[in-house]
């Protein structure tokens, strides 16, 4: 029986996954859109793990007049047999293994200083004129140039000379080659927006602003250039005085296909695995997306997922994609967002739409100036989709939702942990003082402002109230908490037994209703309650005397505290 072609995770080498094998969904016809267009320098922007690296590497390969350390030239025409792009014609075949490429990816700067994220990225453009060091045998490089190559390629030169390396770099190719250069960038807003996070931002983007500028803006050595990352930056952050940009981002429709699995290369992989029955289970989680008017699936997490029913390593689908990336964007919308904007982030995950302005130019920094460019970030990092567009005079109206179930899990997961995180880092002496005292007011003052700064989520069964206050309530000192332990004739929903007898003990029994105007009576139950089935027979066993009896509402994000007469 024939080995069916592996599944390649995580691998974002084109060769290698030729080389090995692998199953590879064909996006070779890029390379004719490319130079149909002809643009100097695109930027595709699309969520992360949607294929940007691995289509780089396709580009370099294809294009690349790749030579070992020696000049001696590598050949890589064999690497595109079967593929959709060799039945373009000549017109476009002619430019295979044409150009010097130098392809630089910026993802090794998530660091946590400046200093060392600048440093990651002097080696990467060390690596790149390691990987060239052929040219230094070329007579048409003068000796002070090949002194300063040197110097770039043993990380020796001083910080000026990086900043414009690549375009010495390039003219050192064109030199060498007799062409102009292809120059392929990845992930170029990664350094970015760690360098947001973590507080030198105005740094790296003078850095890599620089870096660009001298490659990219009026290099007589450039071919063309092609660019990936999450968003795009406005120009003035980055492309100052870039004019020859195109940009492509997830609202465009050409270039749409290109990143990302459309249905049929789905139903293709999913029937050449023979698991075409899970063709529907396999959308609800993993599909949703739509780049201009083509719908698109995730395919880090739908290869993921054939992978893992292919091994049999689950039976369930799972959200591959929550575990790429850090969600810090998410995480900061929750953090700076007031009540409307919480309301509607509860909306969503009930499966509602919401209606924003688009703007495709903001910056990192901007994340903080408007609620609308919050919702901007979800959308272009993947985490919201469009469901249709509108145009109003100078700005463009996204209809956005959550795009499928692994995305609203993320939403739900990032919530929750928010949610503890705020519970464990406040302040609680208070609340536990009232609490033993007797301090209804203050009680609800301090549950009602919790409950009014977080997330619902929707969820408003006793059970998630219950776990609040065990949360909230297992840290006073000196004090036990028993909850849902059978006491008297039926089970209290929380006890509190202080390590001395003469402190009081607490009885707090909780009731969830649907309307405000119960929650009194609600309250009067519960009290009630805890007389007639003899909560507090155990305390007066063991020797407590003061024992306190709450009866406590909750009605959404609402609380009533009734103490006992």
């Amino acid at each position: 029986m024939k080995m069916k072609k592996k599944l390649a995770i995580g691998i974002e080498n084109y060769k290698e996954l030729i080389d090995k094998s692998y199953y590879y969904v064909d996006k070779t016809l890029l390379i004719q859109s490319l130079l149909d267009d002809g643009n100097k320098v695109t930027l595709f922007t699309r969520p992360r793990r949607f294929g940007k690296t691995l289509t780089l590497s396709m580009l370099k390969t294809f294009f690349e007049n790749e030579m070992d350390w020696n000049g001696k030239q590598i050949e890589n025409a064999y690497y595109f047999n079967n593929m959709k792009i060799i039945s373009t014609g000549e017109e476009y075949l002619h430019h295979m293994g044409k150009y010097p490429v130098i392809s630089l990816s910026l993802k090794a700067a998530k660091q946590p200083t400046f200093q060392l994220a600048h440093a990651q990225l002097c080696e990467q453009i060390s690596n790149e004129f390691s990987r060239h060091r052929y040219v230094l045998q070329s007579s048409q490089l003068l000796e002070h140039e090949k002194n300063k190559y040197e110097n770039l390629m043993s990380g020796t030169a001083d910080e000026a000379s990086y900043v414009t390396a690549l375009k010495f770099l390039s003219d050192c190719l064109k030199a060498y080659h007799k062409e102009n250069v292809i120059v392929l960038l990845d992930e170029y807003d990664v350094p970015l927006e760690n360098a947001y996070f973590r507080g030198f931002y105005d740094q790296m983007t003078d850095f890599i602003r620089s870096l660009f500028e001298s490659v990219l803006k009026s290099n007589d050595s450039l071919e063309f250039a092609v660019i990936t990352g999450c968003l795009r930056i406005s120009k003035e952050s980055i492309f100052t005085e870039l004019n020859n940009l195109k940009i492509i981002s997830v609202l465009s429709q050409s270039y749409a296909e290109y990143f990302g699995f459309t249905p049929n290369e789905v139903q293709e992989m999913l029937a050449f695995y023979h698991l075409s029955e899970k063709r529907e289970e396999i959308g609800r989680w993993y599909d949703g997306y739509l780049f201009g008017e083509t719908e698109v699936y995730n395919p880090w997490s739908v290869i993921n997922y054939i992978s893992d029913m292919i091994k049999g390593d689950s039976l369930f689908p799972k959200p591959y994609w929550s575990n790429t990336s850090s969600n810090n964007i998410v995480r900061t919308l929750i953090e700076v967002s007031d009540s409307s904007v919480k309301q509607e982030i509860e909306g969503l995950i009930a499966g509602h739409t919401i209606e924003k302005p688009v703007y495709e130019d903001i910056t990192y920094e901007d994340v903080h100036k408007s609620q609308d460019n919050l919702w901007n970030f979800l959308f272009f990092t993947g985490y919201l989709k469009s469901t249709g567009q509108r145009f109003k005079i100078d700005t463009i109206y996204v209809t956005m939702k959550i795009p499928n179930k692994e995305i609203r899990y993320i939403y739900r997961t990032t919530i929750r942990e928010w949610f503890q995180e705020k519970i464990k880092a406040s302040d609680y002496h208070i609340l536990y003082q009232d609490i033993l005292t007797g301090n209804c007011t203050g009680i609800e003052n301090f549950i009602n402002d919790q409950l009014s700064d977080s997330i619902s989520y929707y969820d408003n069964a006793e059970n998630f109230y219950h776990g609040y206050l065990l949360g909230v309530l297992g840290g006073i000192p000196a004090y036990e908490i028993d909850s849902n332990k059978e006491h008297g004739n039926r089970r209290p929903d929380l006890i509190l037994k202080p390590n001395h007898p003469e402190k009081p003990a607490v009885i707090i029994e909780l009731k969830r209703v649907q309307f405000f105007k119960d929650m009194k009576s609600a309250c009067t139950d519960a009290l009630k309650q805890i007389e007639e089935k003899h909560y507090a027979k155990d305390l007066e066993k063991e020797g407590y005397t003061n024992i306190l009896k709450y009866g406590i509402c909750f009605c959404k994000k609402s609380c009533m505290v009734i103490l006992s007469e």
